[in-house]
């Protein structure tokens, strides 16, 4: 089998054309999450932090210079990143749920096969039953 060939047969798998489906839609959906922490949820939290925006909080490292700009250690996008991740995380997990609700259930084990010394007993305890010894007169 040529290069070639095993590439079309691993990429017409249906994991990797699922795969691929998910992370198409799993990178829109997180650029809708940032954008919902970045535009709706951060501008109150800002209002409530008396006007605080959290993308420009850093600590400077190094100032500014004519030759290079200041280094700064930008904190404030870091927590915005986070709260992306944690909702992000969020709703994975409540799709990861509810789909778990729905996957069918695994059928019981079967009953476990008696031991050799149980079926001993069984073979015994018949054997028993089904020969009784003659009377003596």
């Amino acid at each position: 089998m040529s290069f070639i060939q095993e590439f079309k047969t691993f990429a017409m798998r249906g994991n990797v054309i699922d795969l691929a489906v998910g992370v198409v839609i799993g990178g829109a959906f997180g650029k809708i999450v940032s954008s919902l922490v970045e535009n709706i949820i951060m501008p109150p939290l800002g209002f409530l932090t008396a006007g605080v925006n959290f993308k420009s909080l850093a600590v400077t490292l190094l100032p500014a210079t004519d030759a290079h700009p200041a280094l700064t250690l930008g904190y404030g996008a870091f927590f915005q990143s986070c709260l992306d991740f944690l909702i992000i995380a969020f709703c994975i997990f409540l799709m990861v749920r509810t789909l778990n609700r729905f996957a069918p259930k695994p059928p019981p084990p079967p009953p476990k096969a008696p031991s050799e010394v149980e079926l001993l007993m069984q073979i015994r305890d018949l054997l028993k039953t089904q020969t009784k010894p003659a009377k003596k007169k």
